[in-house]
């Protein structure tokens, strides 16, 4: 699997990088599982997963491998397609490995995010405090984040901005004394409602509108296309909130997407679920 993609990692090496960060004094050291590898099978899941508790990190990402040859180029093309597994056998890793993991001691934290009870994140997220960015969950909110290095997106809570992701450009670009930045967005008076109901969302499972400044006019129209997922009881819809039930947990990403005018604008005929399988 590790050949394929071009990410040659021995688990001597995260061993290693794991008890270095504990003896340094990290309070909290998190690793990251991706699953719907290319020849990735449930028996690799279970070994994952076992070798993963045997260094028993304070939190976990459980990622989904997302195959974008048209932007990673050649580094995901150690393969052929019908190597990767299909949605209902990728849906089996990710499940398998959620069980395991709740077997060994942790506990589910939005989407694809995972802690003990010992862990910071954890609190967060029983008290309400967690926060959602670039790079995952976090025990703690700013408004300000600067990105550092080739890809890295800065977040001013009003604008986001990306550096560029040619590690040459970026250098030369320093060396003119400019901003690496090749593209950003400015979110708009809607843009921010929204961006606060999908972070309601991904890091409390539901949100409201019962202030004023959480209603935007499309938001009929928003419930109307969730009423399918209601009728599935992925969610339930009350008369000014939205919460998502213990059965929608694995359809966080497609809740969202409904919040998404952007890409409802774009592609209005968007399915809420082909996309993010």
């Amino acid at each position: 699997m590790q050949k394929a993609i071009h990410r040659i990692q021995p688990f001597h090496n995260v061993a290693k990088v794991t008890f270095w960060a504990k003896e340094i004094g990290y309070k909290s050291i998190g690793h990251d599982i991706i699953f719907g590898l290319p020849f990735q099978t449930i028996e690799n899941v279970i070994d994952t997963v076992e070798k993963t508790n045997s260094l028993k990190p304070d939190r976990l990402a459980f990622y989904s491998y997302a195959h974008v040859p048209w932007i990673k180029g050649n580094g995901q093309r150690g393969f052929n397609e019908e190597n990767l597994p299909k949605d209902s056998e990728k849906r089996q890793l990710y499940e398998t490995g959620k069980i395991l993991l709740s077997e060994n001691g942790y506990h589910e934290i939005g989407m694809d995010h995972f802690a003990l009870s010992s862990d910071s994140l954890f609190h967060a997220a029983h008290n309400k405090e967690m926060h959602r960015n670039f790079m995952g969950y976090s025990a703690s909110k700013t408004q300000l984040m600067i990105g550092l290095g080739v890809s890295s997106i800065s977040d001013s809570w009003y604008g986001f901005a990306q550096n560029t992701k040619g590690i040459e450009d970026y250098y030369k670009i320093l060396e003119t004394n400019e901003l690496p930045v090749v593209k950003g967005h400015i979110l708009s008076d809607e843009d921010l409602i929204i961006r606060k109901h999908i972070l309601n969302l991904t890091c409390d499972l539901e949100t409201s509108w019962t202030k004023d400044s959480m209603f935007f006019k499309e938001l009929p129209d928003v419930l109307i296309s969730l009423k399918e997922i209601e009728n599935d009881k992925l969610i339930v819809i009350e008369e000014n909130r939205i919460k998502i039930t213990e059965e929608g947990r694995p359809f966080v990403r497609n809740i969202c997407m409904a919040f998404d005018l952007h890409l409802k604008r774009k592609s209005p005929e968007t399915n809420l679920f082909s996309m993010t399988v």
